[in-house]
């Protein structure tokens, strides 16, 4: 049997930079920043102070006012990043709707690094004042993450596989990955895919910042972000979702949706090496990106562009662009890199959903988003890495690499339609 072809036809964004698609491409092609200080929360004593807060949802919008309440917002800006792809796309599920597709070949994969962890401490805290018999009901159900597919499947009636994928930073590459590889052995014929997240909350914060992973650039702000720059020292926490819609491409076709771009390539791995650092030299990176190059056919010189992971850490920066160098060799020198993390923050488990979105639309556009902050070259992360504007450029394939907690790994490979 012969592997079908796989197309994305709808997206949906929500982050610091803005609720929408469109809103969200735009400021990333200004160089905007959304990072600034904190502001749903006292901080007290934790060493950071700014993050990038989604401050333009309204979840009223995509959520009856009163299924509000029972939703951590992660699960919010799930449903709603999944509404604004679905209704990009004009997925048709059903047998009423003109080439509509059979619900039971219809999936959903949306996962999240951390999941309600704002309703943990929500509800922790009442507990421990009014007793652990008056918790919220919905409690459980508001922490789990496996909630987010499972509330966008009910709404969609989407009744292919329903489930979560867990794997820190990468968790939402993994679940675009996993979703081409189900339409491509014919499992699924569309998939709704990404992630989550909404981990801006004390324990969140807290725990990052006494690990020394973030920036402490707290005056700073939308100058705290700064990938590849000498002068980073650490990410800024985001947070936000991005999800998108894939199909299988004959089908697309056929019932004349706009499609955006392919995806044609995965590759998933680990380093097996530490719980945080990357393995040296960007070993586990490296074979990544190879295993997603192999997996689509492609040779390093088909690409023209590198979504990065880019986080702004000092470890992550450096081997990534050792891994880079290892996988491209020469043409290392010639594939433009940026990091969107620059403006938007490290997403965390959305971060691969939203800069899956980013890469598709790089080769819709023809341009390149820029990785803003950029003041202090390093002698250790010396490749164009796009600096402090955009570029026009007429791109044909795009790679898009996340990489976590734990040593996991994911890459996405998008080629122009």
């Amino acid at each position: 049997m012969s592997q079908r072809r796989v197309v994305v036809t709808g997206t949906g964004l929500v982050s610091a930079l803005g609720t929408g698609t469109e809103k969200n491409w735009q400021a990333l092609i200004a160089g905007t920043s959304g990072i600034a200080q904190v502001t749903r929360f006292d901080v007290g004593k934790i060493d950071t102070r700014i993050a990038g807060e989604v401050k333009d949802f309204e979840p009223e919008k995509f959520i009856e006012k009163r299924e509000v309440r029972r939703m951590d917002l992660y699960a919010q800006f799930s449903l709603a990043a999944a509404q604004m792809a679905v209704e990009e796309s004009g997925l048709p599920v059903g047998p009423d709707k003109p080439h509509g597709y059979i619900p039971e070949k219809v999936g959903v994969i949306v996962g999240s690094g951390i999941g309600g962890i704002s309703s943990l401490e929500e509800q922790h805290r009442k507990g421990l004042e009014k007793g652990f018999d008056r918790l919220s009901p919905f409690f459980i159900i508001q922490m789990i993450i496996n909630m987010a597919p499972g509330l966008i499947s009910m709404r969609y009636n989407c009744k292919g596989p329903n489930w979560a994928p867990v794997s820190a930073c990468a968790t939402s590459a993994h679940a675009i990955g996993e979703a081409w590889k189900s339409i491509r052995l014919g499992e699924t014929d569309a998939v709704i895919a990404g992630g989550a997240e909404a981990a801006i909350t004390p324990l969140g914060l807290g725990g990052f910042s006494v690990m020394k992973a973030l920036s402490t650039r707290n005056d700073d702000p939308a100058g705290a972000s700064r990938p590849f720059d000498k002068e980073r020292d650490g990410f800024v926490m985001g947070e936000g979702a991005g999800i998108l819609v894939l199909e299988e491409m004959e089908a697309a076709k056929k019932r004349g949706a706009n499609i955006l771009a392919e995806v044609v390539g995965y590759g998933a791995n680990s380093d097996a090496y530490h719980v945080t650092q990357p393995a040296p030299e960007g070993e586990g990176a490296a074979r990544c990106m190879l295993l997603a190059l192999q997996s689509a056919g492609m040779n390093p010189e088909d690409v023209g562009y590198i979504n990065a992971h880019g986080t702004s850490t000092p470890f992550n920066d450096a081997n990534e662009t050792k891994a880079i160098k290892a996988v491209f060799g020469d043409h290392a020198r010639k594939v433009a890199v940026s990091s969107t993390k620059s403006m938007t923050g490290h997403m965390l488990g959305a971060a691969g959903g939203f800069e899956a979105v980013v890469s598709a639309l790089a080769l819709t556009r023809n341009l390149l988003p820029p990785t803003i902050n950029q003041t202090s070259p390093d002698p250790d992360c010396d490749l164009d890495y796009v600096p402090n504007q955009a570029r026009e450029a007429r791109v044909d394939a795009v790679m898009s690499n996340s990489f976590g907690f734990g040593g996991t790994n994911a890459v996405l490979v998008f080629k122009r339609f």
